[in-house]
């Protein structure tokens, strides 16, 4: 990443949590694992576990991109070759289809919402799609955000600070609204969900928290594993961590907090437990009888949905999946092209069909944590442990021999020995889950733990292999990008000594 493109400051990346951690997806999160049955007290716990679970893996996924300013794409040349690398991107992009397809309909939601206020016939419209579970008026609030998506995406990634401020203050204050109301509405408390006791499925409590803990990770799996894509923007050394170790899990926890709290006070107020945001702020305004201080208040909240969700879109999904396309095909495309194709494709996978229900979902993005847990212990291990944060930057651009990168046919054999059984170990129980959602038995269970156990696996055995069998070029490089010595001139002089080119922690932090 040039110099003159890494404007990301301390600041920045506090803001950049705040869409990632406070969100749509932190919302719902914890609002459905009360439909999924903890109670109050043990959603929050198991919110707070996730969130405290992310952070850490977000630190060691983004130092890469701290240290030598690559992303994904390009980072995976050095653990799974230059060939072998469009595997993990070719994942990675395959799983962000479906999670951005989930925040473009929920925008879609936010948006029919906010129009149902000004127009009041789209809000009482009815009419719906694709055996009774897309509303037709979603699809209209969807196509309506997919032109402000479009519009937002002309904008480059090191250019998005101010959107980026303007969607998370609209939604901090869509939570500050839905929580003032939920509270006065409950004679200050918190609704009577509170206190209510747990029924958790299969009579386990800590099986259910497991299970959530699960879709946190899972949720933040692929922002995770892609953190680099954003990192590398950064204008100074450590300018990630302070908002990745506090901002990440104060985030999702305080939106998953509000999440059960709004849940159950509207509970109270409107007698029935509504876990997704904008069936919420459709039953308020009908509750109200369209009142205009209703719709007033609910287009406000809707217009902050809709903020939030254009701010996530690019920050987790977009702008990295376009990037992995560009990496795919960089002859025909560029980071904007590949986020076009991505919406489009997001569309296509009828993202309506499986948020239709609490334990569908949380089902979906456990599934996604299948595959990039396991992409993110190899990755871990192979940088930090393996490698020693050390990279010959120069080879990761040649696609030919002359790379130590290359391998054998450009192709790295030790990654996908540590993939395969991570990911197998998984597959029977998500296999069982989707067939049959009450399926419960020790492959299920397993599925539960699927980041835990994807990212444990596959750490350990990427590092095993290794030991037995040394990569080439080990010791080579540099362990940070120093703009004032021209690395690529000395890869491509085909000076390998490590010792003419190797910068030591002592060195960097010197320069620090």
């Amino acid at each position: 990443m040039p110099k003159e493109r890494r404007t990301y400051a301390i600041w920045s990346y506090v803001i950049y949590w705040i869409i990632s951690g406070m969100c749509i997806s932190a919302y719902t999160l914890g609002s459905t694992l009360l439909a999924y049955g903890l109670n109050c007290q043990q959603a929050l716990a198991t919110i707070a576990i996730g969130s405290l679970c992310v952070s850490p893996l977000v630190i060691a996924c983004g130092w890469m991109g701290e240290r030598h300013h690559i992303g994904f794409t390009v980072g995976s040349r050095f653990t799974w070759g230059m060939y072998g690398a469009y595997f993990p991107v070719a994942i990675r992009t395959f799983t962000t289809i479906f999670w951005d397809g989930l925040q473009a309909y929920w925008g879609g939601q936010a948006m029919a919402v906010t129009l149902g206020t000004v127009f009041t016939s789209l809000y009482h419209m009815d009419s719906t799609l694709a055996g009774g579970v897309l509303m037709t008026k979603d699809l209209i609030g969807m196509i309506v955000y997919y032109v402000f998506f479009v519009a937002i995406m002309v904008i480059p990634p090191e250019k998005l600070q101010k959107p980026f401020i303007a969607s998370s203050g609209m939604f901090v204050s869509t939570l500050i609204g839905l929580l003032v109301w939920g509270c006065v509405n409950n004679s200050g408390g918190a609704g009577p969900l509170w206190n209510a006791p747990s029924t958790p499925l299969h009579g386990s409590q800590g099986w259910a928290m497991m299970f959530g803990i699960a879709g946190v990770l899972g949720s933040w799996g692929g922002g995770t594993l892609g953190q680099s894509d954003w990192t590398r923007y950064a204008n100074r050394p450590k300018a990630p961590i302070i908002a990745q170790t506090i901002a990440a899990p104060i985030g999702i926890f305080i939106c998953g907090t509000v999440g059960i709290i709004v849940t159950s006070c509207g509970n109270g107020v409107l007698g029935s437990t509504i876990w997704e945001p904008f069936e919420l702020l459709y039953a308020i305004q009908g509750h109200y009888n369209n009142s205009p201080r209703a719709r007033a208040g609910v287009f406000f909240a809707g217009a902050g949905c809709v903020g939030a969700q254009l701010g996530i879109s690019v920050v987790l999904n977009s702008v990295s999946a376009g990037m992995d396309l560009a990496g795919l095909m960089p002859r025909y495309l560029n980071i904007r092209r590949g986020a076009y194709i991505l919406a489009a494709l997001g569309l296509a996978v009828n993202p309506w069909q499986y948020l239709s229900n609490a334990t569908t979902f949380l089902t979906v993005i456990s599934g996604f944590g299948i595959f990039l847990a396991s992409f993110t212990g190899i990755m871990v291990a192979d940088y930090l442990v393996i490698r020693k944060q050390t990279l010959l930057l120069g080879d990761l651009y040649k696609g030919d021999s002359s790379s130590i990168y290359w391998f054998s046919k450009g192709f790295n054999w030790r990654p996908f020995v540590a993939w395969i059984p991570s990911v197998g170990i998984l597959m029977p129980g998500f296999i069982m889950s989707v067939r049959d959602g009450d399926a419960w038995n020790v492959w299920v269970k397993l599925f539960h733990l699927d980041f835990f156990i994807g990212v444990a696996i596959s750490f350990v055995l990427m590092v095993a292999v290794n030991k037995v069998f040394p990569p080439p070029g080990l010791g080579l490089g540099t362990k940070y990008h120093d703009d004032e010595e021209d690395v690529f001139a000395t890869a491509d002089s085909g000076t390998l000594d490590p010792e003419a080119i190797l910068v030591t922690a002592d060195d960097y932090a010197k320069k620090e």
